[in-house]
């Protein structure tokens, strides 16, 4: 299915085409946009030195995985005990939202760090936790939460601090 919509958004001789980058731009665009509606403010206040900043508790494998969840969201919200409701799947990213009676929560992975790495510095501006592992990232309204999946998924929990006056 990804390769016949990889073909269709292909050109004469193979080219990515116009409409097809714009599409990709729109769907990443759209992801961020959404990212302030599932993420909460952090709690901690910030001056301009630290607006913008990463910081992150180090944690080792989970071990009711066994091991570091992989980078596919189904396997990622079944370890989490949901079907997911795929949002956006484009070539930069793919993104599920899990909705269960205690959390909405989404789990967003990537084919390649660079593009984790990307969307992660996006977020900053809009400031909060995620639970972030190998090219996949959890965010959630309840911070709390994120500290559960870890245990399932292993990973990391990483604040962002928002920027603006708002920043939190």
């Amino acid at each position: 299915m990804l390769q016949q919509s990889q073909q269709r958004s292909r050109g004469r001789g193979g080219r990515v085409t116009r409409t097809a980058r714009l599409a990709r731009g729109a769907v990443l665009a759209a992801s961020l946009a959404l990212l302030p509606l599932v993420t909460a403010c952090s709690g901690d206040e910030g001056d301009a030195a630290k607006k913008s900043k990463v910081s992150s508790t180090t944690v080792t494998d989970a071990p009711a995985a066994g091991a570091v969840a992989p980078a596919k969201v189904e396997v990622i919200a079944n370890l989490t005990g949901c079907k997911p409701e795929i949002r956006i799947d484009a070539d930069e990213l793919r993104q599920g939202l899990c909705h269960t009676k205690e959390i909405d929560y989404l789990i967003t992975t990537f084919p390649e760090e660079k593009y984790k790495q990307t969307w992660l510095d996006s977020a900053a501006g809009y400031g909060g936790k995620y639970l972030v592992g190998s090219r996949w990232i959890v965010s959630a309204k309840k911070t709390e939460m994120l500290e559960q999946f870890r245990t399932k998924l292993g990973g990391t929990i990483q604040q962002l601090r928002g920027i603006g006056p708002s920043a939190s």
